[in-house]
């Protein structure tokens, strides 16, 4: 199996994990005298195998990616953790700029006035560059995972 359809099929037993919890959730309580619909034992039996599924899965998954280089100066792993970084400074950047913009309106010369003390403009293109270079390595990133083989 390739990486890529590993992390598809994680996403595929974590939603069904949170569609069985929530099942379970709605059948442990019944009025006196009803059935409930589905039987919470056979549930939870469905929701452990589920979680077995799923942490082997992670487990490979993540021997994967510690394992593969995506080039020669990182690992998948250490890929992830730098697109991680780069999506988070972004949207703190982005934030920021959004934030320095806004204008407030003065209906009054008494009322205060508030200024921005950083470049919106440059903040904003830092943004954009981040957002491309986010972009780049998500692709070589996703085109690795499906080149490579689930480690087991």
């Amino acid at each position: 199996m390739k990486l890529a359809e590993a992390l598809i099929l994680r996403s595929d037993l974590q939603k069904r994990f949170e569609q069985v919890k929530y099942r379970l959730n709605n059948n442990v309580k019944i009025q006196e005298g009803e059935q409930p619909a589905e039987q919470p034992a056979e549930l939870l039996k469905e929701m452990d195998s589920l979680l077995g599924q799923l942490g082997l899965l992670i487990q490979q998954i993540n021997r994967t990616n510690n394992t593969v280089m995506l080039d020669d100066t990182r690992t998948l792993a250490d890929a992830l953790v730098d697109r991680d970084m780069l999506s988070m400074r972004r949207t703190a950047l982005a934030d920021l700029a959004q934030s320095a913009s806004i204008r407030q309106d003065r209906f009054t010369r008494s009322e205060v006035r508030f200024v921005s003390i950083v470049n919106v403009a440059e903040l904003q293109r830092e943004a954009d560059q981040l957002a491309k270079t986010y972009r780049e390595l998500d692709t070589r990133i996703q085109g690795m995972n499906w080149l490579t083989d689930l480690l087991v």
